[in-house]
């Protein structure tokens, strides 16, 4: 791993920091034990990186070693974004938390399902607006808005919209958690909606740009042509990992943005979750105090479900504007957290704004073997660095 640079506290007046603690003691056991290609933590306190490290291989079978600057795709660990997004938008008066799937787009009006038209933007945020999750039908419409001639990714949005009208809900909007991709696809539309711009350019302009995460940026980690980045990984039937290049295959289609194609370094995931760990304590000030509070707080409980589908915990917890809220046997309290997957790699992110205090791991192998590497990781990082009052 590449040495460790010093650090300043986010927010703070630039006075450069000690230099985090190497994480890679930590990493190379779980690396080995659970086969991933690699992985990368970073944990925070306080809004300063006190520990850090990079192991691993950017590609399953070659020896290119990745570094704390290495892009990861952090998957539905977007959806946040997305959420803040709506929070600055709100702010401004441009969109409500309670606009209207229907008053967003009245030229869709025709043809659209009553219940449809009359879902809200925080229930879409929230996951609770009736929108099913991922069915082959829905994935169709994912990859046929791909291949829409002459649209941009906000035309593509208002088409697949546009498709999905008639269809009725799965549940009465507010009543029943369901994760939902296509409902965060639909909020990222109504916001461009709302902007005049696409999403990715307000993701990159107004929360990119201003919280200093200059390696984010969004689809595969990689560029054509190169493994400049971790590749994200298929597990054939055989266990063995095939390398998924950049280009066609490389990250899920772009139309579903908002609810999950971001990348970056470890470094600026930790920033990006210690900007929410401090709660408005350090800035900068990207809505109002009353609108952070809203963007932490729950909307709607899950209840326990063994066997839970991908994105609904198995223990049960609570969901809010991207956030998922759990209080797990081993942390101090209840904890902000989320996974995020495209499929091909793995990420999760665990914020307590209460102890000013976060975490967020990333992998490039996508499977329940990922997913039990960085749980037992998350827990032992958190036991071992989280402030003990």
């Amino acid at each position: 791993m590449a040495a460790v640079a010093a650090t300043t506290l986010l927010g703070g007046t630039g006075a450069a920091q000690p230099a985090p603690a190497s994480l890679d003691s930590w990493l190379r056991p779980t690396l080995a034990s659970h086969g991933l290609p690699a992985i990368a933590a970073a944990v925070l306190r306080e809004g300063r990186v006190v520990a850090a490290g990079a192991v691993g291989t950017r590609r399953a079978g070659a020896a290119i070693p990745v570094t704390l600057e290495d892009r990861f795709h952090i998957g539905s660990c977007t959806k946040a974004f997305t959420a803040l997004l709506a929070g600055m938008l709100v702010d401004e008066r441009r969109i409500g938390w309670d606009t209207t799937i229907g008053a967003s787009f009245p030229e869709l009006r025709e043809g659209m399902d009553a219940g449809l038209a009359g879902v809200t933007l925080e229930q879409l945020l929230s996951h609770v607006g009736g929108i099913p999750g991922d069915t082959e039908a829905i994935v169709g419409l994912y990859v046929n808005a791909g291949i829409q001639d002459d649209l941009n990714l906000d035309e593509m949005r208002r088409w697949l919209i546009g498709q999905w009208r008639g269809r009725p809900l799965a549940s009465p909007p507010g009543t029943r958690f369901a994760y939902s991709n296509l409902g965060f696809l639909i909020a990222g539309a109504m916001l461009e909606r709302a902007a005049g711009a696409t999403w990715e350019e307000l993701v990159t302009a107004r929360i990119f740009g201003p919280l200093g995460l200059r390696t984010a940026g969004i689809g595969p980690g990689a560029t054509v042509g190169r493994v400049d980045a971790p590749l994200g990984h298929e597990v054939r039937p055989d266990g063995a990992l095939k390398p998924m290049l950049a280009g066609p295959n490389g990250d899920a289609p772009l139309v579903i943005s908002p609810a999950g194609t971001v990348h970056m370094s470890i470094l600026d995931f930790a920033a990006w979750a210690g900007w929410h760990a401090g709660a408005g304590r350090r800035g900068p000030a990207l809505v109002r105090p009353e609108t952070l509070r809203r963007l932490h707080a729950k909307v709607i409980a899950i209840p326990p479900r063994p066997g839970a589908a991908p994105g609904t915990p198995e223990g049960g917890g609570a969901y809010g504007h991207g956030w998922g809220f759990l209080a797990p046997p081993w942390a101090r309290g209840e904890v902000m957290q989320h996974t995020g997957s495209n499929s091909m790699n793995l990420a999760m992110v665990l914020v307590q704004p209460e102890r000013d205090f976060a975490l967020v791991l990333a992998t490039n192998r996508p499977d329940a073997q990922a997913d039990a590497a960085l749980k037992a990781l998350l827990e032992g990082l958190y036991r071992e660095f989280a402030p003990k009052v």
